[in-house]
């Protein structure tokens, strides 16, 4: 399979689990990412206002503040609210994929994700950024 080139394209993982923190960055970085990753809703947003990533993963389980409440916390921000939010969880019913809707997911992913379904994801909403951008500069 030919390895996909994401152009250093900025890339936050926010996950309580370090397996897959070190999974997804290991992944990210072969494909030519950028890869900011965090522990918890509170550090990621610290890390997001510092880092400007250009799309977002939120684990949807973790302690202090939950992926629900992390994604409505940057949808909330004026300068962040166009970045791409992506849900992670183990749960795939559709309630738990329409509250992460409401909460201003823009899409979500089952655990266990393989590579594809992970960079797939990515260049999926990374064409709808340079869409963004290529309009904002003309």
């Amino acid at each position: 399979m030919e390895e996909v080139n994401l152009r250093d394209l900025k890339v936050m993982v926010i996950d309580d689990s370090n397996t897959i923190r070190r999974a997804a960055d290991v992944l990210l970085k072969k494909a030519g990412c950028t890869v900011i990753t965090a522990e918890d809703g509170f550090e990621a947003l610290a890390k997001i206002v510092s880092t400007r990533p250009d799309i977002i993963f939120i684990d949807v389980m973790m302690p202090r503040l939950n992926g629900y409440e992390t994604c409505s916390i940057i949808r909330s921000n004026p300068q962040f609210a166009h970045i791409p939010l992506i849900l992670l969880s183990s749960k795939s019913s559709f309630c738990d994929k329409a509250r992460g809707a409401v909460v201003g997911a823009n899409s979500y992913l089952t655990k266990p994700f393989s590579k594809d379904e992970l960079l797939d994801t990515i260049s999926k909403f990374t064409t709808r950024v340079e869409d963004l951008a290529d309009a904002l500069v003309a």
